[in-house]
């Protein structure tokens, strides 16, 4: 499985797995060696978090709702939902 890229934001690696379109969609989310992972559906919903600070985590999830139309639009656009 490759990441897919979606943008950089921040610092923040927003990412997809180009084999994951058998789960409703989400987000990946990297910067050093943080990892979360966000359901974008029916709202955006934290998954997992490890090795993010409180901050960043929301700082994530302002980033997840600012961007959640771009987020779903890439998402729909690579997996033809």
């Amino acid at each position: 499985m490759s990441p897919r890229a979606i943008q950089d934001i921040e610092g923040f690696r927003f990412f997809f797995y180009s084999r994951e379109n058998n789960e409703p969609p989400h987000i990946h989310v990297e910067k050093g060696n943080g990892s979360e992972k966000w359901w974008l559906l029916p709202q955006p919903a934290r998954v997992y978090s490890t090795g993010f600070k409180a901050r960043e985590q929301r700082r994530i999830e302002q980033l997840i709702h600012e961007h959640q139309n771009a987020l779903l639009q890439a998402w729909n656009r690579y997996f033809g939902g």
